[in-house]
């Protein structure tokens, strides 16, 4: 008795679940959309205006973007201004230029 009320509880379950409206469920797992809100990615899929090269989440992770800010490079793309060869930013490292100003 106990398994045949099992398997009864089992397809009800199924049944409803099969009358779901599809557009309910966003993209992703609910594992992957914490992460995305967390981090501010879009790896679900779930959250767009969060992919890289928006206007709210510029090319790059927040710790590249920090480190160009700070070292004033642009390894994240998001500051193409202080690439090497711009006229802010010539080429070589500061350390170089400066051997190559002593000798």
């Amino acid at each position: 008795m106990i398994r045949t009320t099992t398997m009864l509880a089992a397809v009800a379950l199924l049944g409803v679940a099969a009358c779901a409206p599809n557009n309910v469920d966003p993209p992703g797992t609910a594992t992957s959309r914490a992460a995305d809100r967390a981090a501010g990615t879009n790896t679900s899929g779930a959250y767009p205006s969060q992919s890289d090269g928006t206007r709210s989440n510029p090319p790059g992770t927040a710790p590249e973007r920090a480190l160009d800010r700070a070292a004033g490079t642009n390894t994240s793309g998001a500051y193409p201004s202080q690439s090497d060869g711009t006229p802010s930013n010539p080429r070589g490292t500061a350390a170089g230029r400066a051997i190559g100003d002593v000798n």
